[in-house]
């Protein structure tokens, strides 16, 4: 076990150990830290605590100073300078013609690079913009191109549900969803409504997937014929997974059908696991082929290379 504190480098970024040493150091505090990328400025999220070794990405390094009234003045510098940094990036890619989106501008704390994120279509030949980047900040250029994830978790805004997007508020880092998920949970197989603000898979569909494979697990599928605790044998017609209730058909009273209502414990079947809402249109299906190449594609973000 080793001991480590937890440090971030951007709202809602991934969490970095780094080994206190004999500093004081508590949640909340500012620390000057090396990383692979120079020496950074970050802000402790996890206090002092015990780690395994084989968590640890080594080799693991000190905290190089609790951060003094002078750093933080120079961080505030450095965020005023991306800014203008940010401006004649812009000035430049317009000049050079290039097809690109710029995202952010980035120093890192000692000023010995400057990053700018940019997403465009395909591969961009850039090595002319780096000179002329060179020949103006006097110091290295890293142009990282990004995925429409990291623009969203970099940009933010407002998801459908009308809070501040999960991925630029707390979520560290982004985790794997998929079709089968929107399935599970009996969502609208619609893209439009299950993709977020990025166009891809909305990232809240993992939150309550744990919950609904175990509830799902317990209910019968659609179509499958049931008994009842009346001794009645019917067709599923549909279940409400959250209140754990079915809907049945039953035949009473010779060739009369009738819906009926039952609790999942009031019912015999054999238990199998739930498919998914089948039966989605054509143009519905091609969308959601399109979408999840898309989610295959996109892979591991960019913004975590320290």
């Amino acid at each position: 076990m080793t001991k480590v504190i937890g440090v971030r480098f951007r709202t809602a970024g991934k969490i970095y150990f780094f080994a206190p040493g004999k500093l004081n150091i508590q949640t909340g505090d500012k620390v000057i830290v090396e990383t692979a990328r120079g020496v950074e400025f970050g802000t402790v999220v996890t206090g002092e605590k015990e780690v395994e070794d084989d968590k640890i990405m080594q080799p693991l390094k000190p905290v190089i100073r609790i951060a003094t009234a002078e750093d933080k003045k120079k961080d505030a510098k450095n965020r005023d300078k991306e800014k203008e940094a940010f401006g004649i990036c812009l000035e430049k890619i317009r000049k050079h013609g290039l097809e690109m989106k710029l995202i952010d501008a980035e120093y890192t704390f000692d000023n010995n690079k400057v990053l700018f994120y940019f997403t465009a279509d395909g591969r961009i030949d850039f090595r002319e913009l780096v000179k002329d980047l060179a020949s103006v900040f006097k110091t290295r250029i890293e142009l990282r191109q990004v995925g429409v994830r990291d623009e969203t978790k970099i940009m933010g805004g407002i998801g459908i549900c009308g809070r501040p997007l999960c991925c630029h508020s707390y979520l560290s880092e982004f985790i794997p969803v998929s079709i089968k998920m929107a399935k599970e949970q009996n969502l609208s197989l619609n893209p439009t409504k299950i993709s977020g603000v990025c166009g891809r898979l909305m990232c809240c569909l993992k939150n309550e997937e744990e919950t609904y494979e175990v509830l799902n697990s317990k209910l019968p599928g659609i179509g499958d014929t049931v008994t009842t605790a009346d001794g009645l044998r019917g067709e599923v017609h549909s279940v409400n997974v959250l209140r754990q209730t079915v809907k049945v058909i039953v035949v009473v009273d010779k060739d009369e059908k009738e819906i009926r209502e039952y609790k999942v414990d009031q019912l015999k079947f054999k238990p199998r696991r739930k498919k998914g809402k089948g039966g989605e249109k054509q143009e519905e299906a091609a969308e959601l082929k399109k979408l999840e190449a898309l989610e295959k594609r996109e892979g591991k973000s960019k913004l975590n290379d320290k």
